[in-house]
């Protein structure tokens, strides 16, 4: 098990608070139509701190207390103090539950990774996992189980449930067959915060240390990243502040109408923010996305109906902004994308079913990208392009303003200020 820090849980509000905890699953809240306003919103509100607080400790498992102890009221608030907190797994959140910290007071920073190969397969479904060497797999620890051809959503993140030897039961089944002959191994990865088939949740003024330096296996944002939603209906970011994680800042999957407000990733090494895939009417406003590895802003596949406003992108190892698998009805709109590293905005190479149709972009900064400003390819159309200003400030990078590839079909350019060697490019065949 794990050393203990703190004492995980001290209750200060004594016999009170105790007999509060045994009630356990509220049911009125979960009713989707509640008999009145005070049903439907509990007001349920738990401290957690180093010292001074209704649960006292330094770790995941005194945040979790919390977590679920108000989840299972039904929903309320959990507020934690200032302080570092180690993150042995993600904290979970739960539906109705509201987060919040102290901004770059409260520090959620991951524990360091441990990694094995596996010493047998995992098969599809297969809630367990055999491993080499079982340093670090400790009951209770997060853990990610891929292999070389098996990523992405064919991975998996889980909770060590329990072990003998080298055998460890996890709290998810495999995805794919994870084969030893394909380089299937298990890492202690996971999001310093997660939420896996919730609604109605919030983070809020939290910051987040991936500790790179400390985690060497870099991850992709469909089952992980600094702050992750996999089906998050009409959850918030809000605030937040992430860096340093091996992957992806913020990343969200198959989650509808999440809100992302005034967030800071920086340092990550994947994608700064990634809208995921299927997830419908995301906003994405006023947020930072800074030298992190790939785009700052990503929208993966089939994210429809999106606004991404006032957002900055800047010195990014990617492009500013990558739209394109069916990602159509989408609206970008004063945004600051400057100083990326493979252009500024790139409407991605898709074929007429799977390209992204009817975007609107409009009233954005786009400055001294590498190459060019906007390159629109694929067959794409619907495309609106207004009054933004897109130059190139004297760097010399930014050389070409707006690129349309061949088999783009119409566009809009209205009121656009265009500064570079070549204007518009219009390789459209005629």
């Amino acid at each position: 098990m794990l050393r203990t820090v703190t004492r995980v849980c001290t209750l200060i509000a004594h016999a009170q608070f105790i007999i509060l905890a045994s009630i356990g699953v509220a049911l009125e809240p979960a009713r989707q139509h509640a008999e009145n306003e005070l049903h439907a919103r509990p007001a349920v509100e738990v401290t957690v701190g180093l010292s001074d607080a209704d649960i006292v400790g330094s770790d995941n498992r005194a945040l979790q207390a919390a977590v679920d102890y108000v989840g299972n009221l039904g929903g309320g608030t959990v507020k934690i103090g200032p302080g570092e907190y180690l993150m042995h797994d993600s904290l979970h959140l739960r539906s109705r539950v509201v987060v919040i910290g102290m901004g770059d007071k409260t520090v959620l920073k991951k524990d360091r990774e441990f990694r094995t190969p596996l010493a047998a397969d995992g098969d599809f479904g297969e809630s367990a996992i055999t491993v080499k060497d079982t340093t670090g797999f400790e009951f209770g620890r997060g853990v990610y189980v891929a292999s070389k051809s098996q990523r992405n959503f064919h991975g998996v993140c889980a909770t060590i449930l329990n072990g003998k030897d080298n055998y460890f039961t996890l709290s998810r089944h495999m995805n794919a067959d994870i084969m030893v002959s394909d380089g299937g191994f298990a890492a202690t990865i996971f999001p310093v915060i997660s939420g896996y088939h919730i609604q109605d949740a919030r983070v809020e003024n939290l910051t987040v240390d991936g500790n790179r330096e400390c985690n060497p296996t870099k991850v992709d944002g469909c089952r992980t990243a600094g702050i992750f939603f996999y089906r998050g209906d009409n959850c918030e970011i809000d605030d937040c502040q992430i860096r340093n994680y091996n992957g992806d800042g913020i990343s969200f999957q198959q989650s509808n109408d999440v809100t992302v407000v005034g967030c800071f990733v920086t340092n990550c090494a994947g994608f700064g923010l990634h809208p995921g895939s299927g997830s419908q009417r995301p906003k994405v406003t006023n947020c930072k996305a800074i030298a992190n590895g790939e785009d700052g802003f990503f929208f993966c596949w089939r994210v429809r109906g999106g606004l991404a406003e006032g957002n900055w992108l800047e010195g990014n190892g990617g492009y500013g902004m990558s739209i394109g698998h069916k990602d159509s009805e989408n609206i970008v709109r004063g945004n600051t994308i400057v100083n990326n590293k493979r252009g500024g905005v790139y409407w991605r190479n898709e074929s007429k079913p799977m390209a992204a149709h009817n975007v609107t972009f409009e009233k954005n900064l786009v400055r001294d990208n590498e190459d060019w400003g906007l390159f629109v390819d694929g067959v794409t159309s619907g495309t609106i392009i207004r009054h933004n200003v897109i130059e190139d400030a004297g760097a010399g990078k930014q050389s070409t303003g707006i690129r349309l590839g061949k088999k783009v079909g119409d566009v809009v350019m209205d009121g656009n200020r265009i500064t570079a060697t070549h204007q518009v490019i219009d390789d459209r065949e005629k």
